[in-house]
C-alpha cells in the first residue's frame, strides 16, 4: 500500500536498484540522498535505506503527486496565503514594514498550521 515504509538495513544488504535516479524531489526527513525508480522513493541514510511507493510519480506529474502523495502541502500552501492575505486586509491601511512583517508572519504560521495539521492526520490514518 502506498505510504508504508519498508527498512533496509544496511548491514543485511547495501542495494540499489539499476536505474534508479538520485532526485531532490521529496522531503528527505534526515537522509544523506534519495532516490526514485518510477513511483518508488528510496531515502539512503547511514545506516539503513527506506523504501515506500508513491501513488504517482512526481517527476511525470508533479500536480497529480501533490494531491494524491503530499497534499499537507497543498494545504499549507493554501492556509498560508489564506492567512497573510487575510491579516494584510486588517492591515492594509498601514504601509509600514511592521504590517508587511506581520502578514509574512500570520503567512508563515497558518501554512505551517495546516501543513502540519494535514500531515499528522494522514499519518494517523495511515
Amino acid at each position: 500500500m502506498p505510504g508504508d515504509e519498508i527498512e533496509i538495513p544496511k548491514e543485511l544488504r547495501e542495494f540499489m536498484l539499476d536505474g534508479a535516479e538520485e532526485t531532490f524531489l521529496g522531503q528527505k526527513n534526515g537522509a544523506r540522498r534519495q532516490y526514485r525508480y518510477g513511483n518508488l522513493h528510496i531515502r539512503e541514510y547511514d545506516d539503513k535505506f527506506l523504501v515506500h511507493t508513491d501513488r504517482v510519480d512526481p517527476r511525470r506529474d508533479p500536480v497529480g503527486h501533490l494531491v494524491k502523495d503530499a497534499p499537507e502541502l497543498l494545504i499549507g500552501l493554501a492556509c498560508g496565503i489564506f492567512g497573510g492575505t487575510q491579516v494584510a486586509k486588517i492591515l492594509r491601511r498601514k504601509s509600514n514594514k511592521s504590517a508587511i512583517s506581520l502578514a509574512l508572519l500570520a503567512s508563515l504560521i497558518s501554512g505551517y498550521a495546516g501543513y502540519a495539521a494535514v500531515k499528522k492526520s494522514k499519518n494517523y490514518l495511515e
